[in-house]
């Protein structure tokens, strides 16, 4: 295989990240629209939300990749400009989100959680868009270090690595369906979310000791420190989702 892999249309040459995260936002998007009709907040409040979260979302996946990547301010300073027009982080946008729907449901006066109905579209269109990183290989920044297990991928540079982008995908299906499972029994209003966010932040902390990024701060990255963070903040949800009361 030839990274990147790149799809066609007729004679159009379609890059695989774009191709797949245009895919993976229409089916995110179109979930959560599905989903929002289910909440019990006036369209009024839910649209002021859904403006919020995306701002976060977008200041949050910005700054965070940035901060992962300074190093390049000073090796690669062309790169760096690159990311700060291109790039963004997965962790940035959720916690990013998160901030600014908090900060919006205090201005509108909204005090229950929302979150639930963004659980499923967030996890499918994580996956769709890890498909095009990893079809995208080396440019796209997602693999992982070397490695000398069978499955190691060469994504351009003769160097087998770590297929994180495929971890991650594994990872999030097998927590799609415990989610699944989970929501047959009782819980709180906003616990899935939380469990959800909890899980994959936790899971995002301990790949990324894999993946050839900059330390930034006592042998861990910046995304990391964003991950200790927010579960830090929601240390309480694991243990209370995984009491089963039917």
């Amino acid at each position: 295989m030839t990274f990147p892999v790149y799809f066609y249309l007729g004679s159009l040459r379609i890059h695989p990240h774009i191709l797949f995260e245009s895919l993976a936002y229409t089916v995110a998007f179109r979930l959560v629209l599905r989903n929002v009709r289910k909440d019990s907040i006036t369209p009024a409040q839910r649209t002021s939300i859904l403006v919020g979260g995306m701002l976060g979302a977008l200041c949050g996946a910005k700054v965070l990749v940035l901060l992962q990547h300074i190093d390049l301010l000073w090796q690669n300073s062309q790169l760096f400009l690159l990311l700060l027009l291109q790039g963004k982080t997965v962790v940035g946008a959720l916690v990013g989100a998160v901030i600014g729907v908090e900060i919006t449901k205090k201005f509108i006066g909204v005090s229950h959680s929302t979150g639930d109905v963004f659980v499923y579209p967030l996890i499918l269109g994580t996956v769709i868009g890890r498909i095009g990183c990893f079809l995208t290989g080396l440019s796209d920044r997602t693999y992982g270090i070397a490695t000398k297990l069978p499955w190691g991928v060469d994504f351009g540079d003769g160097i087998p690595r770590h297929p994180t982008q495929l971890y991650e995908i594994v990872f999030l299906i097998i927590l799609m369906i415990f989610i699944r499972l989970r929501s047959r029994y009782e819980y709180q209003e906003g616990d899935l979310f939380k469990f959800y966010l909890v899980c994959y932040l936790s899971f995002r902390f301990l790949i990324d000791f894999i993946k050839p990024d900059f330390r930034i701060f006592l042998g861990i990255s910046a995304i990391q420190i964003a991950c200790l963070c927010a579960i830090v903040y929601y240390r309480r949800t694991i243990a209370q989702m995984f009491q089963f009361k039917s």
